[in-house]
């Protein structure tokens, strides 16, 4: 199947050779730029959002990165394009995204997947009843044509950390040839990367009275500008200046349901990690602050003066 290329490097606007904190720091700057929570338009940032997120899931994930480069650089973005062979998420080069070969494929709505992102990176058909295949056998055998169980059809749907952190309900459609069913997919809070939704009798319809086979949503946590995850626990950089760490400091600090007041104690190192229990994701997640001290690149006269003025009376040798 026909789906329009997507441009990865394009989207988020950087060159080809762009290395890991390149890649980062604009994934970064554009996705706080468009997040949902902030953006004046929501609905076109939340698409816009999605996108930027699309593109950081396979260009900061080395394998995907080389499968995606190996399409080819000459594509432009819009353009129809047909896996070749080898690339599909099914042997041979075809995608099927449910159903037997031979079958109709599913397509998905409500994701927060493009097609393309499916048709290369999407694994979309599971085993089915018993079976040396995973087949129930099927035919005429005295008459009666035995049953056959419907595949398992699985896809990736992309949650934000505060769906993650909040719970929802997505809207997902299914598409089968020219069948579309839509179902509203629970998102329960506290969700974990690579946990699999199950929507019960969902998936490939069964033959011969046999039952259908089931939905699987695999979750993929949206990258956040702001948080990387460690199971339940976010992990947030803070950024101190010198005397804040010497001195201690209070200071305000992003959480997936709003902003918390947290106490630097004084002497704190960088990188030592605080951690803010409870503002993590359910049931049992913490917030892990870790401090990064940050001189700053340009000081004025008074500013030089009070450096050397406090190089001169201190005793301090970090190298002692």
């Amino acid at each position: 199947m026909a789906v329009q290329y997507k441009d990865y490097y394009e989207t988020l606007g950087v060159p080809r050779g762009a290395g890991a904190d390149e890649l980062k720091k604009s994934f970064r700057r554009l996705a706080r730029l468009h997040h949902p929570d902030v953006a004046k338009d929501k609905k076109k940032s939340e698409e816009k959002f999605k996108e930027i997120n699309e593109a950081y899931e396979v260009l900061s994930d080395p394998a995907k990165r080389k499968k995606y480069d190996e399409l080819g650089a000459d594509w432009k973005s819009g353009a129809e394009f047909r896996p070749p062979p080898g690339h599909g998420g099914y042997p041979g080069g075809q995608t099927f995204r449910g159903g037997r070969p031979g079958a109709q494929e599913f397509e998905f709505d409500g994701t927060g997947f493009s097609d393309f992102f499916e048709q290369i990176f999407g694994s979309r058909m599971r085993g089915g009843a018993p079976g040396a295949d995973g087949f129930e056998p099927r035919g005429n055998f005295g008459g009666r044509e035995m049953s056959e169980r419907g595949r398992d059809v699985e896809g990736d749907i992309m949650v934000t950390l505060e769906e993650a952190a909040r719970g929802a309900i997505r809207s997902v459609s299914v598409r089968q040839g020219s069948r579309t069913e839509t179902h509203q997919v629970k998102i329960p809070a506290g969700v974990t990367e690579g946990q699999r939704l199950r929507i019960a009798g969902r998936g490939e319809h069964g033959s011969g009275g046999g039952a259908a086979g089931d939905l699987y949503l695999r979750v993929r946590l949206a990258k956040h500008p702001d948080f990387e995850v460690e199971d339940h626990n976010l992990i947030y950089e803070a950024e101190l200046a010198p005397w804040e760490a010497a001195l201690g400091a209070e200071i305000s600090v992003p959480t997936v349901t709003g902003r918390v007041n947290i106490k630097i104690p004084p002497g704190t190192q960088s990188g030592q990690k605080l951690r803010v229990r409870g503002h993590g994701l359910p049931p049992h997640g913490d917030l892990l602050v870790v401090t990064k001290i940050v001189v700053p690149t340009k000081i004025s006269d008074a500013e030089k003066k009070l450096w050397e003025q406090l190089k001169r009376e201190s005793k301090f040798n970090p190298r002692d």
